[in-house]
Order: structure tokens, then sequence, then C-alpha cells
């Protein structure tokens, strides 16, 4: 089975904005960051 990782971004307001699923440990704080840096 192993580890099933999960991200959830946050809104403001409080809401789910996005969601990773299946996400791997070493690429994915860059794809946040570059997806929170688009939506600004």
């Amino acid at each position: 089975m192993g580890i099933n990782r999960t991200t959830f971004v946050i809104d403001p307001d409080g809401q789910i904005a996005k969601i990773y699923r299946k996400v791997k440990a070493e690429p994915h704080p860059a794809e946040v960051l570059a997806d929170l840096v688009s939506q600004a």
C-alpha cells in the first residue's frame, strides 16, 4: 500500500482552494509554490 500524501491549499477565507493527491515529496513544494505564484 505505501504512503499516500495529499496536500490541501487553503484560501484566505478558509476554504479549500486546491487538492493535490498522490504527490511525490521531492518535486511537490516547487509545484505548489509555482501554482500559488501564478494565482497571485
